[in-house]
């Protein structure tokens, strides 16, 4: 005998379904009228298998009796199997000794992504505490050792392994930016007159969630107009720096030097090489005479450089030259393409992030592209006067290079628009994997949690009321 209880958004229905899956033996299967737990009289169960096909968020098995044995289990690819469970007949109901939680690698539903006022400060991606514990542990280690040459990209030279992939993110970024001018021809995108917020859908919103200006007088309703490509993707820019490991940016330097898109800056940095956008390339590992200073090594031993062709690089069309898709087939590819090209900007952009510093304000969304932020000081968030303007750098993560801006997900575009009342059962999805969704492109695996496809919407409220 044993109980299974089940948390989170499945409710009854998941016991239930857990039961047939396991193929028990239901004849004395009792259950209480507004509990979620079942309690079985079993008194073996041997070699059953759980595969979560619906990716189920957690199963938890509570025994009420005494196992004996619990055989190991092998979690694998969102699949739990565990060999045997041997439960001791005619025990007492209040001996529970153990649990043993399951848990799948897929929630079937996750939190929305927190939104953060503008007086709040972000997190650090790893706190202030792990930081300082792994830095002493590390001059633990190193006590009594030989210092060891520091390797690139961090001694000036760049990581030649990257040099494919950065060119890679460049022409899919590229890529994504026509497919999404082609697909909002055909998709429509609504974006808030006083607020940052955008709506893909025919028809903008009704939740009144507006934080713009004088929305008290409009009640948080929104203003619907007609989104523009800066809308989905926003133009993060940073400073580009002709030689990365140089001296900081001052205050008095700030208009003379070029900003460009972040993304762009990363993959100069990391080995792509642009005519019209010079950088700094050595042959030679700086040498470090200091903490923070260091000489060029001479190169004039080095053999002269033989001029290679470059890989092929993608350019923006014009929005004349945009053409829209003629069919529901062509719009379905165009789509999947441009879900490809979105994963393939983030995926690489993450790998070249992992060695090359990227800084982000923890106070406003400047970014900047280095070991240490640029000293500008327009920095206009909360209380920026007590910082003098200056920006608090932190470690940045994927999110502050390319915003993925959720919006909500429609879940039939030509159903009933969103209503309301029902906003707790609609999911949200990124701009960009919306419009691609609307477009015809299938569902990829990591945004499932987010959109709630496996949530169930009432036709009207008085259906949602009767929901547990």
């Amino acid at each position: 005998m044993f109980c299974i209880t089940c948390y989170g958004d499945q409710g009854l229905g998941l016991a239930l379904l857990l039961i047939f899956v396991l193929r028990m033996d239901f004849a004395s299967t009792y259950y209480s009228v507004g509990s979620r737990g079942f309690l079985l009289n079993k008194a073996e169960v041997a070699s059953w298998k759980l595969s979560c096909l619906s990716k189920w968020g957690s199963v938890k098995l509570k025994p009420e009796l005494d196992l004996p044995s619990l055989a190991s289990s092998a979690h694998c690819a969102g699949e739990l199997r565990i060999s045997q469970i041997r439960v001791a007949p005619h025990t007492s109901y209040h001996a529970c000794k153990e649990i043993a939680v399951i848990k799948s690698n897929h929630p079937q539903n996750a939190d929305f992504p927190r939104y953060y006022s503008r007086r709040e400060k972000k997190p650090f991606p790893i706190p202030v505490v792990e930081l300082r514990r792994a830095a002493r542990e590390r001059k633990k280690n190193s006590i009594g050792k030989p210092k060891q040459p520091v390797p690139p990209p961090r001694n000036g030279l760049v990581v030649r392994s990257l040099i494919p992939l950065a060119y890679r993110v460049l022409n899919a970024r590229v890529k994504l930016i026509n497919n999404l001018r082609s697909l909002m021809k055909v998709v429509p995108v609504h974006a808030c007159k006083w607020c940052n917020e955008i709506h893909v859908g025919p028809e903008g919103h009704p939740f009144k969630s507006c934080r713009g200006q004088r929305a008290e007088v409009r009640k948080g309703q929104h203003e619907w107009t007609k989104a523009t490509l800066e809308d989905i993707l926003l133009p993060m820019e940073a400073y580009h720096l002709y030689d990365r490991l140089g001296k900081r940016i001052s205050h008095e330097e700030r208009f003379a030097i070029p900003r460009i898109p972040a993304v762009i800056e990363l993959c100069i940095q990391a080995g792509v090489d642009l005519p019209d956008l010079p950088t700094k390339r050595r042959r030679k590992g700086v040498i470090r005479i200091g903490r923070s200073e260091f000489i060029d090594a001479n190169e004039d031993d080095l053999p002269d450089i033989v001029p290679q062709p470059p890989p092929p690089i993608l350019t923006e069309l014009p929005d004349s030259d945009i053409v829209a898709p003629l069919n529901a087939e062509e719009t379905a590819l165009l789509a999947e393409e441009t879900i490809k090209a979105w994963d393939k900007m983030r995926s690489g952009a993450k790998r070249l992030m992992k060695l090359y510093s990227v800084r982000v304000c923890g106070y406003c969304p400047e970014v900047h592209i280095g070991s240490s932020g640029h000293k500008a000081q327009n920095c206009g968030s909360y209380k920026h006067q007590q910082r003098n303007g200056q920006h608090g750098w932190q470690t940045a993560v994927l999110d502050d290079l390319i915003p993925p801006r959720y919006v909500w997900h429609v879940p039939d575009v030509r159903g009933p628009p969103l209503q309301r009342e029902l906003r707790s059962f609609y999911g949200q999805a990124p701009a960009v994997v919306e419009i691609c969704v609307q477009g015809g492109a299938a569902v990829p695996e990591q945004y499932k949690s987010t959109m709630r496809l496996d949530v169930g919407i009432p036709k009207d409220i008085k259906e949602a009321e009767m929901v547990v």
